[in-house]
């Protein structure tokens, strides 16, 4: 049995890995495929503290799972595919491995990218369709590509693939984009980049490949007009990893963790880091910070089961939290 078993291998995990080993806890990381989460898809981080010139994606997470096992972190290239938290310790079924128990566990499970759900979406997935300019912008050289999206990745990886392609859309349903104003700037002013407002995808047509986008005001499809592309990168928002945790955790309905300032989830135990909590702004720096806090309030639990510190602070979850008003 473990005393603390972190089920992800992003940065909030690996952040939570490090702390956990200074601990003296030698934390199991289940880490899913790789170590590193959606930091091996992410070709430069400009705003991570540290590192003045940028780092990208794949050496932040390399640094980050040298850290954690220099301090005695073990990591685990498994899926955890259900959980029994009824009674402590609690039990981690794991795809390959079989179970795993814990004394203590920290949900950093992070979010998977959201699908348009149109018609083509599903039939040109690797012929067309893409959720990773990163990964696949090298094979639209001297293409016209479309980006679905107004967030800081869509913008991001707009900005990756004009490395590349000839001519770049911004697909965006809103008249004003959700990224960061710098982001903004450089997208408005690059020469091979046009923001199309207030469209949104359709459907997805093409023959062996995509071939164009069928656009359409929000609202309906008055106004539909055709969009002639090679290919579409999809950055219209995440989705929580979280299905396997429902049913013994309390969570929003989009799949969000309930977490208090500790990151304590509605099982004494249970912590939670990183994108797969509620109401969090998706950041680098902020899922390495909630680790780190999920990663101590651990700590602080076990030390208590172990007769070695005082209560634990209170803090509420939100659905916990006294009503407004009242004398």
């Amino acid at each position: 049995m473990r005393d603390l078993v972190i089920v992800g291998g992003g940065p909030a995990g690996l952040a939570a890995a490090i702390y956990g080993g200074r601990a003296m806890r030698k934390p199991l990381v289940i880490a899913g495929g790789a170590a590193g989460g959606q930091l091996t898809t992410v070709r430069e981080i400009e705003n991570y503290p540290g590192f003045p010139d940028g780092i990208t994606g794949p050496e932040l997470a390399g640094l980050l799972q040298r850290q954690a096992e220099r301090f005695g972190a073990e990591l685990m290239t498994d899926m955890v595919t259900g959980v029994d938290f009824g009674a402590s310790p609690f039990r981690l079924q794991t795809e390959y491995s079989g179970d795993v128990e814990a004394r203590a566990v920290i949900i950093a499970t992070g979010t998977s990218k959201r699908k348009l759900g149109v018609p083509g979406e599903e039939e040109f997935i690797g012929r067309g369709v893409s959720y990773c300019a990163t990964c696949d912008a090298f094979f639209y050289r001297g293409k016209t590509v479309a980006v679905v999206g107004g967030g800081n990745s869509a913008l991001q990886e707009a900005l990756e693939l004009t490395r590349y392609a000839e001519k770049v859309y911004v697909i965006h349903r809103r008249s004003m984009m959700r990224a960061e104003t710098l982001l903004v700037e450089r997208a408005l002013s690059h020469p091979k980049i046009e923001v199309l407002w207030q469209r949104i995808v359709d459907r997805i047509e093409g023959d062996q490949t995509v071939r164009a986008l069928r656009l359409c005001e929000p609202s309906g499809r008055q106004d539909e007009a055709e969009l002639p592309v090679d290919g579409v990168f999809v950055y219209v928002g995440t989705t929580p990893n979280t299905e396997f945790l429902r049913g013994g955790i309390e969570m929003d309905a989009r799949g969000h963790l309930a977490v208090d300032g500790f990151g304590r989830t509605s099982v004494p135990g249970v912590f939670a880091a990183g994108d797969c909590r509620k109401d969090v702004q998706e950041q680098v720096v902020i899922a390495a910070g909630s680790g780190a806090v999920a990663a101590m309030a651990a700590q602080e639990y076990l030390d208590i089961q172990e007769g070695h510190a005082p209560p634990q602070r209170e803090c509420r979850l939100p659905s916990e939290a006294p009503a407004s008003g009242g004398q």
